[in-house]
């Protein structure tokens, strides 16, 4: 199926531009280290001490901290198999008070895909029944590859590989090796079989993008599995005036994550990104801290 693009409102344009100048200042603020881009060196400052709450790969030239997703694997794949309690606790606080807002505003990951799905090619509207389905499996990436595998797969030293950001993470081949790559000859002499199947994977995400608004967000991204599981009671709130609205479904239609907005919009696939409520014609949608808490029902999509 083929979802025509709508002609936006001077509301929703005007909403549109300041999100986007919130996710370019966010891309510049964490990966803000010009010199890495330059030099072709990984910034290795007290800052990497800090996990940033979104994906954005440690080697990344340009990263001023640290992705939570891979400190979480490396104290997992440690000899220990520790948890970092430390990134588990900045990821629990940032879902607790913003829930996907983070997704939505400030990951650099999540701009990308943004652009990608300006490129003017026809949309693809995949079906209810396999997109209920296939949401389920950035869980599975989250409790498999991000949580069980580093602990039980280990090498016979008992360390376990970032499984995740080893095979998968397509941020990481974007943000950390293709840079890096094209700045270092020893690095793309080394490169292998690893690092095409990391970019076949990437490729396979941008073009999943380009069609599919959110692809990566909507079924692959064990960082948007874990803020999912905050977004029902976070502060941050997403609200429906069942008074002023007119049941239009513009809201819905605007939607990247394909949320049923009028029913559910504090479900987990909600991204907080606001375009519901520039879409809305009446402002019956609106989003803070505090938002008094709208009903349940069985499914986002």
């Amino acid at each position: 199926m083929y979802r025509n693009r709508l002609k936006p409102s001077p509301k929703e344009v005007k909403h549109n531009r300041f999100r986007t100048l919130v996710q370019l200042l966010a891309a510049a603020v964490i990966n803000g280290y010009a010199a890495g881009f330059i030099g072709g060196k990984i910034f290795t400052g007290r800052s990497k001490m800090l996990c940033v709450p979104v994906l954005n790969c440690y080697s990344c030239p340009g990263a001023l901290g640290a992705c939570p997703i891979g400190a979480l694997q490396a104290v997992a794949g440690g000899r220990r198999h520790n948890v970092s309690f430390y990134a588990l606790g900045t990821l629990m606080l940032f879902g607790t008070v913003l829930g996907r807002l983070i997704c939505g505003f400030l990951c650099p990951f999540g701009f990308v895909q943004d652009l990608l799905h300006k490129i003017p090619l026809p949309k693809v509207t995949v079906p209810k029944k396999l997109d209920r389905a296939l949401r389920f499996l950035k869980y599975a990436i989250l409790v498999f590859f991000v949580l069980l595998l580093p602990v039980l797969a280990a090498n016979r030293f008992g360390v376990g590989d970032p499984w995740f950001c080893k095979y998968i993470c397509p941020a990481g081949t974007l943000e950390g090796g293709i840079p890096l790559l094209l700045m270092n000859e020893g690095l793309r002499k080394a490169a292998g079989i690893l690092f095409s199947w990391k970019m076949g994977v990437l490729v396979a995400v941008i073009l999943g993008s380009v069609f599919i608004n959110r692809f990566f967000c909507r079924y692959l991204c064990p960082l948007g599995a874990f803020y999912a599981l905050f977004n029902r009671f976070a502060f941050y709130r997403m609200s429906v005036d069942k008074e002023k609205c007119v049941g239009c479904g513009k809201c819905e239609e605007v939607c990247p994550m394909a949320v049923r907005v009028r029913e559910n919009i504090n479900c987990g696939e909600c991204i907080r990104c606001g375009k519901c409520g520039a879409a809305c014609p009446t402002g019956a949608i609106s989003g803070g801290i505090g938002e008094k808490r709208g009903g349940k029902t069985k499914s986002c999509s």
